[in-house]
């Protein structure tokens, strides 16, 4: 996650290209106002860089640029304050966040803010429903994965893959259970001194609906929020149809740019995960982020999935959940689920959807 907030540009455009995982195509209204004609509302864009590490866009209609600038930096003060509190690798004054937590590892409990009590222990509700496929406590394992790919991008003549030894001695440090949550108290504490939090697979979704919620309660409508490849929105199109949602294709070689069209309802998401967002190639095989915890190394059955349902933490956290399981496993899960559909690509274009999936696409 980045330390460094990037001023918000504003644009006058119909199409917003979103990076990472997903491309909007819509033209809607944001923070509708029921007084106004569409025809005095203007089409506007925010984009900023650097939250979570990844681009940020907001798109929809106002009066007048002052007027979609003040709400348009409301939703980024906000997704501010989340990255600061979900940081892994940065310092902030006057911040306790996940990086002071992992840095008191085996010394001390930490005193935190409610909003990463309610993070790791919705990211505890989450490893238990996804049998341990999405577990925050991998950061002991992930932080060697993450100095191999850095190392082999900046330096790819040389990329190469950690020891099964290491990572399985590392792998001995990442218990949930000795992630200890004081809710009363304010505080975490990791028990044991060689463990690290790693919240990359479910921070983004959940600061998006936290943002999503916040808005919702304080009367928007008609809101398109990107944050990465995590897409939310409140409400529906300013014209009164639905949010339309293209899917990138994982294929970054293809000419066909998008491999699904969706519509969202109210209150939907839609978030993918896969190969083609952060990777490395050693000896001419592509390594994702995404570590199966089963094999302690990259998952690489599909290029992607994608998951709608109407909560952006749980679809982060699921959509890294199907990519670590087998087709079937992911079937069967998905179908066990109310209000969940999923999509996978495999890496020749295949795909496979889940039994209602494909009522929200594009005919």
């Amino acid at each position: 996650m980045g330390g460094r907030m990037n001023k918000a540009k504003i644009t006058s455009v119909g199409i917003i290209v979103v990076l990472m995982a997903l491309i909007l195509a819509v033209q809607s209204g944001l923070f509708g106002n029921s007084a106004a004609s569409s025809e005095e509302m203007k089409h506007y864009t925010a984009s900023f860089l650097d939250i979570f590490d990844t681009k940020t866009d907001i798109v929809g209609y106002a009066t007048n640029e002052a007027e979609f600038t003040k709400q348009a930096d409301a939703i980024k003060e906000r997704l501010v304050y989340y990255n600061n509190l979900y940081d892994i690798y940065n310092n902030y004054e006057g911040v306790n966040n996940i990086k002071t937590i992992n840095e008191h590892a085996g010394q001390s409990p930490v005193k935190v803010d409610a909003a990463i009590i309610e993070l790791l222990q919705y990211s505890k509700e989450m490893y238990e429903l996804t049998g341990g496929r999405v577990n925050v406590a991998m950061g002991s394992v992930l932080s060697i994965w993450h100095e191999y790919r850095e190392d082999g991008c900046e330096n790819p003549e040389r990329a190469k893959l950690p020891e099964l030894s290491e990572l399985q001695a590392a792998a001995e440090h990442t218990n949930i259970e000795d992630v200890v949550i004081d809710a009363d108290a304010h505080t975490v504490y990791l028990a044991d001194p060689k463990m690290s939090l790693d919240v990359g697979s479910i921070a983004k979704g959940y600061a998006c609906q936290r943002v999503m919620d916040e808005c919702r309660a304080k009367g928007m409508d008609h809101v398109l929020l990107s944050l990465g490849g995590n897409i939310s929105g409140i409400g529906i199109r300013y014209d009164g149809s639905s949010f339309r949602v293209a899917i990138q294709n994982p294929d970054l070689d293809s000419e066909e740019e998008y491999i699904e069209k969706v519509d969202l309802e109210d209150g939907q998401c839609v978030v993918s995960s896969g190969d083609y967002q952060r990777y490395y190639v050693v000896d001419g095989k592509v390594y994702c982020h995404i570590i199966n915890p089963d094999t302690l190394f990259p998952a690489d059955t599909f290029a992607a999935v994608s998951i709608i349902t109407k909560d952006s933490g749980k679809a982060d956290a699921l959509s890294t959940a199907l990519y670590n399981m087998t087709l079937e496993e992911g079937q069967a899960f998905v179908a066990s689920q109310d209000d969940v559909e999923a999509m996978w690509v495999y890496h020749d274009g295949t795909k496979v959807y889940s039994e209602h999936f494909q009522e929200s696409t594009v005919k």
